[in-house]
C-alpha cells in the first residue's frame, strides 16, 4: 500500500512539476534587449535614430486596472484628433512599433505606442498572451478619449500577441475604437500552444496541456479558453483588417483565414505571399502599405 501511495504521489508531484516548467515559460518568456530590436530594425531599414528622434512625440504613464505603470509615447504631428494605437506582440516593446508608426504617420493618423505589461517600461510581472493585456488595451484608449476628445476616430494596429490582444479587446463589451488592424494573430491560445509543442518538442498537446491548465489558473487566475479570439471575433461589429504571411510557421496563417471566416460585418483579408512570422511588412513592403492605406481610405471620417 505504502509503495503505490510513493508510486502515485511521485506521478503526482512530476505532472505538477511539469505544469509548473511549462507556465514558467509562457509567464516569463525571454524578452529581446533593446539592442537585438534596434539591430533588427534598422537592418530592415525600418529604424533611423535621427528620424526617430526627430518626431514630434511625448512620453506618458497611466495607471492598469489592475494597478501597474503602463508606459506610453504618442506622436502627433498632425492636429486633428485621429489616431492609431499600435500593440506589439511578446518579447519586444515598443520601438518595435516604430516601422507601423511611420506608416500611419505617413496616412495621415496620429500614432500612441505603448508598452504591454512586462516588456519595456511598462510594470506588470507576467505575460499572459491578451488575458490581462486587453484591459491595459483598455486603459490606453481610456487615456487616448480623456486627454485629447472622447469623439476622435480611433484605430489599433496590433501584431502577433498584440493581435490577439486587439482582438480581444475588440470583442469586449468595453471596445470603443471605430477600427482594428490585426497581423499575424493566433485565434486561439491552447491550440497555438499545441502546435508550438508538436513543432518545437514533438510533443502531444495531451502530455502536457491539461495539468498545465489548471496549474496557470491556479497560478495566474485564468486559463487557456479565457485566451481565445475565435470564440469573441464574431462580436467585434466594426471593420476588421487581417493580415498574415502565407509563410508564416510560427502562427500558422489558417489562423487568420479561421478568424476572417466568423468575423460578421465589414472585413478585409491581406495573405502576404512571403515573409516568416511577423515579417509581412517587412518583405512585402510597397504592398503591405498598399493595402492598409486604401483599408484606411475607406474607414476614415472627414475631418
Amino acid at each position: 500500500m505504502k509503495k503505490w501511495l510513493l508510486l502515485f504521489s511521485s506521478l503526482v508531484g512530476a505532472f505538477v512539476s511539469i505544469g509548473f516548467f511549462f507556465t514558467n515559460q509562457m509567464m516569463y518568456i525571454r524578452k529581446k534587449t533593446n539592442k537585438e530590436i534596434i539591430d533588427r530594425e534598422t537592418a530592415d531599414g525600418f529604424y533611423d535614430e535621427k528620424v526617430y528622434n526627430s518626431l514630434l512625440k511625448e512620453t506618458f504613464t497611466t495607471s492598469s486596472s489592475f494597478g501597474y505603470k503602463l508606459s506610453g509615447t504618442v506622436i502627433k504631428p498632425h492636429e486633428h484628433n485621429q489616431f492609431i494605437i499600435l500593440c506589439h506582440g511578446v518579447t519586444v516593446h515598443s520601438l518595435n512599433s516604430i516601422k507601423y508608426a511611420h506608416l500611419f504617420l505617413k496616412n495621415g493618423w496620429n500614432v500612441i505606442t505603448y508598452d504591454h505589461r512586462r516588456h519595456g517600461l511598462s510594470e506588470g510581472k507576467t505575460t499572459s498572451y491578451g488575458y490581462y493585456e486587453k484591459a491595459d488595451l483598455q486603459a490606453i484608449v481610456q487615456w487616448t478619449k480623456q486627454h485629447f476628445e472622447e469623439s476622435l476616430q480611433l484605430g489599433i494596429h496590433g501584431e502577433s500577441m498584440g493581435a490577439a490582444t486587439t482582438l480581444l479587446y475588440a470583442g469586449s463589451a468595453n471596445a470603443k475604437a471605430d477600427f482594428y488592424i490585426v497581423d499575424c494573430p493566433f485565434s486561439d491560445l491552447e491550440e497555438q500552444l499545441a502546435h508550438r509543442l508538436k513543432e518545437d518538442f514533438h510533443l502531444p498537446k495531451q502530455l502536457v496541456l491539461p495539468i498545465a491548465n489548471v496549474v496557470l489558473k491556479w497560478r495566474e487566475g485564468y486559463s487557456f479558453k479565457d485566451v481565445s479570439p475565435i470564440s469573441v471575433v464574431d462580436q467585434i461589429k466594426k471593420p476588421v483588417l487581417f493580415i498574415h504571411s502565407q509563410e508564416d510557421s510560427y502562427i500558422l496563417p489558417s489562423m487568420t483565414i479561421q478568424l476572417y471566416e466568423k468575423k460578421q460585418g465589414p472585413k478585409q483579408l491581406y495573405i502576404a505571399p512571403i515573409g516568416g512570422h511577423a515579417r509581412s511588412y517587412a518583405e512585402n513592403r510597397e504592398e503591405y502599405e498598399k493595402v492598409v492605406s486604401n483599408f484606411l481610405k475607406s474607414v476614415k471620417e472627414p475631418r
